[in-house]
């Protein structure tokens, strides 16, 4: 792992939670349970649970001891990650029974962004630069040039 990765502790919903960021962001989810890993607690809830992909996030059920997720004062920045149209897909997805803080839209200082709390919580902020996504645009539709 070459940066910090977000580990959320979930309240008794975390393959719930980890199964919709998979079919939101896509990539491959892996998921323990406190059976798999001979550990204490009920035997079905997750012990530890990796989604790996464009979005890496990883999450367990909190134990007894533990305090859930209660997101405060942090936002999961997804800025310049992905095509203008794949960053609004995820938009829309993550506000499915979410609550949209800040549509995703232009802003007066010329890029397009905004934020959502999703269903577990999580506070997204979404956005992408036009000239950035020109760029990207740009560079896979070719600058008119042909390898020989």
């Amino acid at each position: 792992m070459t940066a910090p990765m977000v580990y959320i502790l979930f309240p008794g919903t975390a393959r719930e939670a980890l199964t919709f960021y998979a079919d939101v962001f896509g990539g491959e989810l892996s998921l323990h349970t406190n059976s798999d890993f001979g550990s204490g607690g009920p035997p079905g809830a997750i012990a530890h649970g990796v989604l790996d992909g464009v979005v890496t996030l990883a999450g367990a059920d909190a134990g007894r001891q533990e305090k859930s997720v209660q997101v405060q004062g942090v936002m999961l920045s997804l800025l310049g990650t992905a095509e203008p149209s794949l960053l609004h897909e995820w938009f829309a997805q993550l506000s499915d029974g979410g609550r949209i803080v800040d549509p995703l839209a232009p802003k007066a200082w010329g890029s397009s962004d905004g934020q959502v709390v999703d269903r577990y919580g999580l506070h997204w902020l979404i956005g992408y630069e036009p000239a950035a996504a020109s760029a990207v645009k740009s560079a896979t539709e070719g600058n008119g040039l042909h390898e020989s």
